[in-house]
C-alpha cells in the first residue's frame, strides 16, 4: 500500500527545479566575474558588399581616440578601451553587466583586400571598417623565351 501524500514524480520535479536554480546561480556568478574583469570583447558583424567587406564593431562609450586599428601581415587588429564613468571606481557599482577595460579583436585578411584604401568611422557607438577589394587582375599569358 502506497502512502497517500507521497508522489515520487513530484519529488523528482522539485529536485530538478533546485538543480536548475543552482546552475543558473553558478552561471550568473561566472558572468558577473567575467564582466568585472579588465578585458571585454565587443561583438562584431562582417558582411560582403559588391566592392568591399564591411566590419561593424559595437563600441558604445569608447572614444575614437582610444581605438587603434592596424594591419600587419594580412591581419587586421583593433584595440581600444572603455573606461568607467569619470569620478567612479568599480567598488561603487552595485551591478556591473557591461565590460570595461581594454579589448582586442583580430581578423585575418585575404590578399584580395586593398590595404591602402581601408577606411574607418564611428557613429552611434558602432565602429565601421570598410575593407575595399582589390581590382581583379586579368589573366596573362607567359611567353617562353629561348630555343
Amino acid at each position: 500500500m502506497v502512502p497517500s501524500g507521497w508522489d515520487p514524480f513530484r519529488e523528482l520535479a522539485g529536485l530538478q527545479d533546485r538543480l536548475d536554480r543552482m546552475f543558473r546561480d553558478i552561471d550568473r556568478t561566472r558572468h558577473e566575474e567575467h564582466f568585472m574583469a579588465s578585458h571585454w570583447t565587443p561583438p562584431v558583424d562582417i558582411y560582403e558588399a559588391d566592392d568591399s567587406f564591411i566590419l561593424k564593431l559595437e563600441v558604445p562609450e569608447v572614444s575614437k581616440e582610444s581605438i587603434d586599428i592596424r594591419v600587419e601581415e594580412n591581419e587586421l587588429t583593433i584595440t581600444g578601451e572603455r573606461s568607467l564613468e569619470p569620478g567612479t571606481n568599480g567598488d561603487q557599482y552595485l551591478r556591473m553587466e557591461r565590460g570595461y577595460g581594454t579589448f582586442t579583436r583580430s581578423f585575418s585578411l585575404t590578399k584580395a583586400i586593398d590595404v591602402a584604401k581601408i577606411k574607418a568611422s564611428v557613429k552611434d557607438g558602432i565602429l565601421r571598417v570598410e575593407l575595399p577589394k582589390k581590382g581583379e587582375t586579368p589573366p596573362k599569358q607567359i611567353i617562353i623565351e629561348g630555343d
